[in-house]
């Protein structure tokens, strides 16, 4: 139930590396970050997550997640904290990793983050040309923090 990963921008073409793609909508019934509380669909599926707090380096949380049906979350959404994230999730396999790649939509257009899942903090990996900048552990980045501060805010 601990999830393990590794967040970065995006400076480059990954759109051709792509094995599959999702489109996700996402809303918050608790933002707090000691435990955020998450309604998903993704394409014909739907979630409900909790996630606790990150570890000291950001990279660590512990995570909770059930299949629900999307009946089930379309309601659940209706009954979020303002500001519905919207975004397509491309997975792009590389060297052993599978990245997922999210393209948002809305008012956080023009950012797109790659999340990698590692089996310990210290897992090494090989980056592709496309990754930028580690963001790790920021937590504007976050999607609960992007609903209250989006991407148009930033400087």
């Amino acid at each position: 139930m601990m999830e393990i990963e590794r967040k970065f921008r995006v400076k480059g073409d990954f759109k051709k590396d792509a094995h599959d793609q999702f489109r996700i909508s996402q809303g918050y019934l608790s933002s707090d970050p000691s435990r955020t509380v998450r309604v998903r669909i993704k394409g014909e599926r739907a979630y409900l997550t909790i996630k606790g707090s990150s570890s000291a380096s950001g990279a660590s949380r512990f995570e909770w997640e059930k299949e629900i049906s999307v009946a089930d979350a379309q309601e659940l959404l209706k009954i979020c904290e303002p500001g519905i994230i919207d975004k397509t999730r491309f997975l792009v396999d590389f060297k052993g990793h599978t990245f997922e790649v999210d393209e948002f939509y809305g008012d956080n257009e023009g950012l797109v983050v790659a999340e990698i899942e590692l089996e310990s903090e210290e897992e090494a990996f090989e980056k592709p040309d496309w990754l930028g900048e580690e963001v790790t552990g920021d937590n504007k980045y976050y999607n609960a923090m992007l609903k209250q501060n989006p991407f148009k805010n930033w400087e």
